[in-house]
Formats: structure tokens, sequence, C-alpha cells
């Protein structure tokens, strides 16, 4: 059985319909004939959606126990036996609940698609994982339940659910999406028609790249070569001058004339040597072509203007963009230059922008290299010299008697030119043409090919040994200059590919696309297996056309150890390419080693992290909160003893003794509470307008009366932070503070402001922090010092800084003038970007957590 076919109904925002889209899908391939089934959807109280799923197929959940809690979830295994055509799983990238089969929704999909199910399913744009920080920065919500962007991309079909941002405030408003007491929360914070319009911008641009992929394959598969211009594509060709940088900006202008307008910077190194362009040019060119979204190409090529064409409707470019020429008026006698053959054979369908520039007609200002390897039209015109030339010069020397001396020097000329011009052969037969016309013209006996002259056969040995000796040393010196140009080009490619792999700039895609790219490759693949039994897996890809599943497939493959191999299609490759291709693959099996080694080394960093947490946890549990219990129990067991009779003064103090107990308890699990909700990042902030005197008093019922000092005006300008979040913060400084300050020296609590900011300073007069250690102290399970176990478990400044990042401010440490340690707490002032309030995961209505 094949592997199944996914469909992926595409939204911007939750509420566009994906879903009912999916269900409507799904009624009318039951009226065709086809076994539909819903194996997971969610209508979330919807009275539309909840309509379509009558008269479908229900696949029973499976019901999972979680902190006291039942939840439903897809039962795989039942959605297996049942093995419908069709499956409906809705929200792609849903986290299951702990327990579950596998830990993402989009795994489940993978085993139905694996034993051959069709899925239908929906996802939302802001859910796809490249596009997590875009949406931050668009929403101010950090998504937390995502998809990889290469399981949605490898779906056969991908529809995209569009609405406009007015319409879908409309369902909003009407009730159609959320409960009547979201609606307004929505509508002011995630619902807003700027962030609706950006979000429906990257959904509308990701389709249209995925779009473009097809076109791409199509393009491919039925080897159409004619540019379709369904989009603006620039080509930029860069000859390492300077003028490349105004070519880059100039063609970056003419892409933003158009919708999804693209930018292709590509660097055409000749094989043969003539030109060498500057690395440290080009690397800023590269860096300038991709700040301004555009991407850079190096392409090793023979003949310029074909290879630069050849670039340009491989990737279906529109336009190219080529600076005026720099030559003098006089280098236009070697040919026309590149940009009037590239304007020349590009065609109708490809425009050709020539931009001047301020090096036109100032010189190549590149090194020219002589003698490079002789291309087709010097071989003729050697030929043409060699076999004509001692012709004409024999009917000219007919009429006139030089003798045989100078006659065989004028024939010797002629065969060192045809030497120069066309290399050995031509040079070869210029020599026996010659040899044979002196022997029969100018030789006797005349006009017959014999020598009577013994010193005659002499003269012409020695004529055909020199005519050959010259052609030999110019045709060495011809391929021995071919050969350094290639090596030339071969390191000029292999120092930009390590400088990049050394520096981490590549990873293993790019690098196969770079490979691809540089031998006019199909595609490229980098496969490995686990043994030499095992099957191949494809561990990274560049290019289109058939997928490789083993390296006997490919029109060249390189080993690389005894597992892992480079694969590519398209043509054979000569031998003389092997070697830099080989260099290729080594690069690729130590960018994949790489990427492994960093993948283990965050899972290990993420496992020390999480046995460094439990450690401070259990200590935290053992000494620190066994302290108070026992205190209270102690108390209580005091308290309750018949065996004593205790005064009102000692069951006052016992009590009080409990209730500081409590208060110590209740300190420290909120500490412990927090901070394990910053670490999961389910802190919310419910950010409003709100005076900073209102709340910093608020913040010090927990110290005594007379160790703070408070200096906060009036006057200052109003914040916008959620003020349960903030007096948390506060609270937790100014503690800190009383505890390492000295007896009788008073807390300092002050604000002011600071352009757009408010700052409160928390002030003490403690030992103070050495520098080295400010970032340390902020760190979860740190005390400073010689601190007392008793004095808590080092969560306050972490929950505090956690908190006032939460809120959009700072806090950090600052050295007291005179001794101590001044907590800084930066705030926003009202009137700068709100947080907008977020939405839940995967459509759900929005929550608002509690400090």
């Amino acid at each position: 059985m094949g592997r199944g076919k996914l469909r992926i109904y595409l939204g911007a925002a939750p509420g566009v319909g994906k879903t009912y889209a999916m269900l409507s899908e799904a009624h009318r391939r039951i009226e065709r004939g086809t076994d539909c089934v819903v194996a997971y959807v969610e209508h979330y109280g919807r009275p539309r959606t909840e309509v379509m799923l009558h008269g479908l197929e229900h696949v029973p959940r499976r019901q999972l126990e979680y902190r006291d809690s039942t939840f439903g979830e897809m039962d795989v295994d039942a959605v297996l036996r049942r093995a419908p055509a069709v499956a409906l799983v809705d929200e792609l990238a849903h986290t299951n609940i702990p327990g579950s089969r596998n830990a993402k929704r989009w795994q489940d999909v993978e085993e139905l698609l694996a034993a051959g199910i069709d899925v239908v399913s929906t996802v939302n744009i802001q859910h796809l994982e490249s596009l997590g920080d875009v949406v931050e920065s668009i929403t101010g919500v950090r998504q937390r339940e995502t998809v990889p962007d290469e399981v949605v991309r490898r779906a056969d079909q991908i529809e995209l659910v569009d609405m406009s941002p007015e319409a879908l405030r409309r369902r909003m408003a009407h009730g159609n999406i959320y409960q009547p007491d979201k609606v307004d929360a929505a509508l002011s914070n995630y619902f807003r028609p700027g962030n609706l319009t950006a979000l429906r911008e990257l959904a509308l641009l990701w389709v249209a790249d995925r779009v473009d992929e097809y076109l791409t394959e199509y393009r491919s598969e039925h080897r159409v070569s004619a540019i379709w211009g369904s989009r603006e594509r620039i080509v930029v060709g860069l000859t390492g001058g300077p003028e490349g940088r105004t070519l880059i900006r100039r063609a970056a202008r003419l892409a933003e004339k158009g919708a999804g307008g693209e930018v292709l910077a590509v660097y055409i190194a000749r094989s043969d040597g003539l030109t060498s362009a500057s690395p440290k040019e080009l690397a800023v060119q590269r860096t300038l072509v991709e700040d301004l979204g555009g991407t850079f190409h190096h392409v090793v090529g023979d003949d310029i203007p074909a290879a630069l064409l050849d670039f340009a409707r491989g990737v279906n470019a529109t336009q190219i963009v080529l600076g005026s020429s720099r030559r003098k008026a006089w280098q236009y006698v070697f040919g026309p230059g590149v940009g009037a053959t590239v304007a020349r054979d590009s065609g109708p369908d490809l425009d050709v922008h020539i931009v001047t520039h301020g090096q036109v007609a100032k010189g190549r200002g590149l090194p020219v290299a002589r003698g490079a390897r002789l291309g087709r039209a010097r071989i003729l015109w050697g030929w043409l010299v060699g076999l004509a030339g001692p012709l004409i010069f024999a009917v000219l020397l007919n009429t006139v008697d030089l003798g045989l001396a100078n006659d065989m020097l004028l024939f010797l000329a002629v065969t060192v030119a045809a030497a120069l011009l066309g290399g050995l052969l031509p040079a070869l037969a210029s020599a026996a043409f010659g040899s044979l016309l002196l022997n029969y013209y100018y030789t006797p006996p005349l006009h017959r090919l014999t020598i009577a002259d013994p010193k005659n056969i002499v003269a012409i040995a020695i004529f055909f040994g020199v005519a050959v000796s010259v052609a030999s040393v110019v045709d060495l010196a011809a391929r021995r200059t071919h050969q350094a140009a290639r090596l030339r080009a071969e390191s000029e490619i292999l120092s930009f590919l390590a400088g990049n792999v050394l520096r981490g700039e590549t990873g293993l895609e790019e690098l196969l696309e770079r490979v691809r790219e540089t031998f006019g490759m199909e595609s490229a693949a980098l496969l490995e297996r686990a043994g030499d039994v095992e099957p191949w897996t494809c561990a990274g890809r560049a290019g289109f056309g058939r997928p490789l599943e083993r390296p006997e497939d490919a029109d060249v493959d390189v080993p690389v150890g005894d597992h892992i191999a480079l694969a590519l299609t398209g043509r054979v490759l000569p031998a003389e390419d092997r070697r830099v291709l080989a260099a290729f693959a080594a690069q690729a099996a130590v960018v994949l080693d790489r990427r492994r080694l960093q993948e283990e080394a965050d899972q290990a960093r993420t496992l020390a992290e999480g046995n460094r947490i439990r450690t401070a946890l259990l200590a935290a549990v053992s000494h620190d909160l066994r302290t108070p219990l026992a205190a209270i129990k102690a108390a209580v067991s005091s308290l309750r003893s018949d065996d004593v009779a205790w005064s009102e003064e000692d069951q006052a103090e016992l009590l009080e003794g409990i209730e500081e107990g409590a208060d110590r308890l209740d300190h420290l699990v909120g500490n412990l509470l927090d901070m394990s909700r910053l670490q999961t990042g389910t802190v919310t902030p419910l950010i409003r307008e709100i005076d900073v005197d209102e709340v910093v008093p608020m913040a010090l019922g927990g110290v005594p009366e007379d160790s703070v000092e408070l200096d906060v005006p009036e006057t200052l300008p109003m914040v916008a932070v959620d003020p349960g979040l903030l007096e948390r913060s506060v609270a937790n400084l100014v503690e800190n503070a009383v505890k390492y300050s000295p007896s009788r020296q008073r807390v300092l609590v002050s604000a002011s402001a600071l352009v757009d900011r408010v700052e409160v300073r928390v002030v003490d007069r403690g030992p103070g922090v050495p520098d080295e250690a400010k970032d340390r102290i902020f760190e979860p399970f740190q005390r400073y010092g010689d601190a007392p176990r008793g004095a808590g478990v080092g969560l306050g400044l972490a929950v505090a800084r956690g908190f006032a990042e939460a809120m959009g401010g700072t806090l950090n440490a600052e050295d007291t003038p005179g001794g101590g340690l001044t907590m800084v707490l930066s705030l926003r002032a009202a009137g700068s970007r709100p947080v907008p309030l977020p939405v839940g995961e995967a459509g759900t209505e929005p929550e608002r957590q509690a400090p």
C-alpha cells in the first residue's frame, strides 16, 4: 500500500472557516462514495461548524487523565484499525496530552499517511515554526504550539481559506467565533485590523511561495524552457567590481515596484581565468543583497553570457540587470561584450537593463591572464592561417625569387602564426603542408616531390622540426594556463564554501543548493544509512526532479565514508569536476554532523537545566519548606497539649509563630509556582494604564513598616503594566533588599520618569554584589554569599525579572553609591506600544492567567 495524501486548509487566523471548509469537503467526498471518517474535529461551540459534523462517522477519542482532569485526544490505533480512505484531523499543530502515542498531532498524521490513509487537516499561518518570531513581533504573542514548515510543504494540496479582516471582525462581533464575554477583549487585542491584515499577508505570501515551488517542479518535469512571467524575478549579474553595489540597489528598487518581486544576484566564475573578482568585494555584495531580502548565487561557466542566460531561464527570471561595460573603446575590437551579447540572446520574454555607474569606460580594473586556453574561434583561425597561409605565399613567391632560405623563413613565420592562434594541430598541418610546397615549388627538381640536393633535405627537416617545436610549446603553455585557471576557479569556490561553513553561515540545505547551482544540476541530496544492509534515507535535499532513494539512481554520486553519499541528478559530470564535488561532499557530511551535535547539545542542555531545577526543588522541599512546617507542627502540638497550662502571652507567641510559618510557606510556594509558570511560558499579563503610586505602596505589606522609605511622586506619567505582576515584582525586590540591609538602615523605594520609561529603584545599603555576579543573582535558585538556608530558595529576583520582562520592562542591578545594591525596574510609559491579549492555541478562546 502506498503513502496516503495530505490536504491542508491553511488560514490566517482563527475563525476564517478552515474547519467548516474541511467538513464541507468531507460531505462532498461521502456523496461520491468515499469512505471518510472524523478522526478528530473540535467545533468550539460554533453552531454552524457543529451542524456540519452531523452525518459523519466519528472515531471515538482516547480519554487521558492529566492533572486531575480528563481530556479527549485522537485515538491513532482506533483510526488505523478502522482504516478509512480519508480521515479528518483538525488542528495539525496541536500538542497532545502527556501519555499520548506521540507528542504532536502532526506526528499522528504522519502515521496515518504511512498506513496509506488520506488525511484532510487544518492549520493557521501563525503556527508555522519558521514564522514564530514574525508573528510574535506583529501580535505580541509567542505561539507555543507549532508545526515544522516541511510537514506543511510536503502536503499534496494546500488550500488557502481567506477572509478579509473586516468580515472576520464582523463574524467575531456576531458571536460566531468566541463566546460573547470574550468578544470585546479579542477585538481590541489579537483581532485588531492591523494584526489581521499582517497575518493575512503572511498567509498569502507563504502560499505564493509554495505555488512557485509547484510551478518550478512542473517546468522541470515538462522541460519548459520558456519564461513564464508569473512574478517579477530579477537576476543581477555581478563581476566582483565596485559597481555591483549600484546594480543590487537598482534591482531592489525594481523589485519593490511589483508585488512579490525577488532579487537573485549571481557571480559567474570563468573557468578560463580571464577575470578574477575580489573575494572581499563579493562578500560585501553578498551581505548587501541578503540585507535587501535577495539571495546570492555562485556559478561556474566558460561562456559568461550563456551561463547568465541559462541561470536566468532556470529560475524563471523576468529581468536581468547588468552594468555598463568598463572596457575602453579600443577593447571592443575583441567582441561586443557581455551586456550586448546577453541583450541580443535574451529573447522576447526576458528584459535586460543596462545600468550606468561610476566605473563606465574606465577599464576592466581586473587582471587579465595571458595565453589562456584556446577558444573555438582561435582554433578555426589557426587552421585557416595554417593551411591558407602557405598556399598564398606559394603563389606570391612564384613571381619573386628570394632564394630558398628566405622562402623557408616566410613559411616558418606562417607556421608560428598558426601555432600561436590554433595550437599544436593547426601548426603541424601548416608545417607538413608548407614542407610539401617548399619541396614542390622551390627545391630542384622543381614541380616534383623529390629533392636532388641533400642540403635541401636538411633545411626542410630543420624547418619541420622548428615548426613542431614551436607548436608544442604554444599548446603546452595553453594547457598549463587552462589548468591553472581552472584550479584558481576551484580554489575560489572552495575557499568561499569553507569560509561559510566554518563561520556556521551555511546549513545543509543551503550547501546542497550551492552544489546544485555550481555544477548546473537538477537536484542534490545527501543520503545516509545506519549499516551496510540498512536502506538509504535522505538527510537533506535541494533542487527539483525525482527524489533519490539510492546513490545508484543518481547521475553522479560521491561516497563519504561507508554510509554517506552525495547524489546529484541532471547530467554526467566530467572526471575533473569530481575533485571539487568530493570536497563539497565532505563539507556536507561535516555540516550534517555539526547539526546533529548541536541538537544533542541542546538536548543535553535542556536535560541539565531540568536536573538542576529538580535538584534545587528537592533541596527546597527537604529544608526550606520543612523548616516552617516543623515550627508550625511544634506550636500546634504545644497548644493542644493538656500537660502545660499556657498563659495568654505564651499562647499569643505560639500563634504568632504559626502565622509567621504559614506566611513563609505561602511566600515560598508562591515563588515556586510563579517560577514554574515563567519557565513554561504561561504568564500572560493583562496590560492596562495605571499610576505607579497606586501599586508600589501595596507591595510593602510583607515587610516591617519602619524598614522602607517611600519616594514615589504623584506627578509621574502612567505606566502600561499588569498591576498584579508589578506588585509582586516590587514586593520581591523590597523583601530581598530588607533581608540584606543592616539593622536600622531603611530601604529606599523611589520612582522617576525617563523619556518614555518610568524607573522604580529599590536601594539598599547592604554588602552589595560584585559585577561578575550581578546577572547570576537573577537565575532561579541562586542565593548570593553566605545567606542562611532559611532565607529562601533563591527565586524572588528570578520571579521579579520574569514578571518585568513579561510586561515589556527590564530589571537590572546596579551598585549603590557608598555601598549596597540598587535594583532598577524600568517600565513602559503609557502611550507606547501595548502588548495585545493573546488568543489560545489552535483557535481556542483567549484566557487571562492570574498573576
